[in-house]
């Protein structure tokens, strides 16, 4: 009997100092100036940004983000995005953060007109790599937020694959995500090291996110850096589709780019980079 109490009241303070210390995400922060928020994009960790980091520090604070159930940071419950996006406003609060800007990639980005959308005036600059409004819209004919759940056939089958099939599944992914070959290790070993279920849950959170109309209350500069691979006029219509509500935003095109635009031009990217920072 007290061996079985006391098992209980190790396991109950070991569940506690757990949950004490998830964390939505892990951040570190790297260079001096005006501080700089850096957002991966999904499954991804900071790394992705490491280049961007070092033509960045001399002039900039750079606080890089890897999200709860990516890398080796811990998973959290869900919703994921939801939890991910007001623990970002706590940080910025917390750390005294005066008018960051924000560069996000992807699901980023998409991150970015979200916080930008809530609060109109908290940011000095929004710069969006290859990331929407709206994900869902751009994937799912008839899209509505309201159809999309965690309950589908799609994840129940993406939470049942074995590491052989969900790797392979990874490495096309990743061939299709950037044109630098040599980042196609990477890319896949990120998405298999990711939690499951936030893998699965977080991209639902993701679909489901619907911007589109909420844009038209952002009121700093926005930046869009965009991917043409494989079809430039497709990619235009579907821009400028989704970011009619804000047409103050500026839309730049990478050429001979897919998704990762930091490693397929890196030197076009850099450039927009940082004439889009000053």
């Amino acid at each position: 009997m007290k061996n079985s109490v006391l098992s209980f009241l190790v396991f109950s303070i070991f569940s506690l100092l757990s949950f004490g210390q998830q964390k939505e995400f892990k951040v570190e922060i790297i260079g001096t100036g005006a501080p700089v928020l850096l957002f991966p994009g999904f499954s991804c960790t900071s790394e992705v940004w490491e280049e961007t980091v070092s033509n960045l520090k001399d002039q900039y604070e750079c606080h890089i983000f890897t999200f709860a159930g990516f890398g080796d940071v811990p998973p959290i419950e869900t919703p994921w995005l939801p939890k991910i996006k007001e623990a970002v406003e706590n940080y910025v609060v917390e750390k005294n953060l005066n008018e960051p800007t924000i560069v996000g990639h992807s699901l980023g980005g998409t991150l970015g007109l979200w916080l930008a959308s809530d609060q109109p005036n908290f940011y000095k600059k929004l710069i969006v790599v290859d990331g929407l409004p709206s994900v869902g819209a751009l994937m799912i004919p008839n899209f509505k937020s309201e159809d999309i759940s965690y309950d589908n056939p799609y994840s129940k089958q993406q939470l049942a694959m074995d590491d052989v099939s969900f790797r392979a599944m990874a490495s096309q992914y990743a061939s299709f995500m950037s044109l630098n070959k040599e980042k196609h290790q990477q890319l896949t070993d990120w998405m298999v090291a990711a939690d499951r279920k936030t893998y699965v849950h977080g991209y639902t959170d993701l679909l489901k996110l619907d911007l589109r109309n909420a844009i038209a209350k952002i009121q700093i500069p926005v930046i869009v850096l965009a991917a043409t691979y494989p079809n430039k006029e497709m990619v235009k219509s579907n821009y400028e589709k989704q970011f009619a509500k804000l047409p103050s935003a500026k839309i730049f095109y990478a050429d001979d780019s897919a998704h990762f635009i930091m490693f397929d031009q890196p030197s076009w990217f850099l450039e927009q980079l940082n004439q889009s920072l000053k």
